[in-house]
């Protein structure tokens, strides 16, 4: 994903981008450590988002959640009273326009599909950067999801455990178009819809319409649930 350096702006030149690229953003957090909610909450805010609240378990996340509407959440995956996995799916259930980004220590396969199941846009690790975390609420604020590097590359690892052989093997049937491959491709490295409508020269509307396409061909709700088909597949492959 791109990222927006503004390291080398003075302070207040930096404040007022930050705010200016995320303005108007909502974001709420979700997580049972009060020093890791503060800490997130405080560089949060200096990124430029709107912070509407705070949850100390997935419970409180889901209640929360249904006052707020925020517009991402940020959210634990390891959680009291309620997970984070299960409380992201009450929350999309019942409020489908909110997004959540998920947030883990380990780069763990089995939450990662339940995660993906359950709706999270997002799926980072929090040894990430406060740029890297802003970025992808940035991004998944916009409807495009975002998947850690890390948590990409274990869950390429998984699926090709679980088949029991490579990506590529012969006989997976090409079910999508070159084109379609490419905007695959680029999706699974990290790319938005306007970075791959610009490196395939192509309009932002070309690519909708070509994840519309992708998504019926591969039986795929999104952009996580089509990367993984397609890794599957052997379609696409992650580094």
């Amino acid at each position: 994903m791109t990222m927006y350096d503004t390291r080398a702006e003075s302070p207040a030149a930096r404040a007022a981008s930050l705010a200016a690229l995320h303005a108007g953003i909502r974001l709420m957090l979700a997580d049972d450590h009060r020093m890791l909610r503060e800490g997130l909450r405080r560089s949060m805010a200096e990124q430029g988002f709107d912070m509407v609240g705070e949850a100390r378990d997935g419970a409180e996340a889901v209640e929360l959640a249904r006052v707020l509407q925020p517009d991402v959440i940020l959210m634990d995956v390891t959680m009291p009273e309620l997970d984070g996995v299960e409380a992201t799916r009450r929350i999309r259930s019942t409020l489908p326009q909110v997004k959540v980004v998920m947030l883990t220590m380990h780069a763990d396969q089995d939450v990662l599909a339940s995660a993906i199941r359950a709706g999270a846009s997002g799926y980072l690790v929090k040894d990430c950067s406060t740029e890297e975390i802003a970025e992808a609420v940035r991004m998944t604020a916009k409807g495009d999801t975002i998947i850690s590097p890390r948590l990409a590359a274990s869950m390429l690892d998984e699926v090709r455990r679980i088949e029991g052989r490579p990506a590529g093997s012969p006989e997976d049937e090409r079910v999508v178009t070159r084109r379609e491959e490419e905007v695959l491709q680029l999706i699974a490295d990290g790319c938005s819809t306007p970075e791959v409508a610009e490196r395939l020269y192509i309009s932002q509307k070309t690519v909708k319409n070509h994840l519309a396409s992708i998504y019926q061909k591969l039986d795929a709700r999104d952009r996580t649930q089509a990367v993984l088909q397609a890794v599957r597949m052997g379609i696409v492959h992650l580094d």
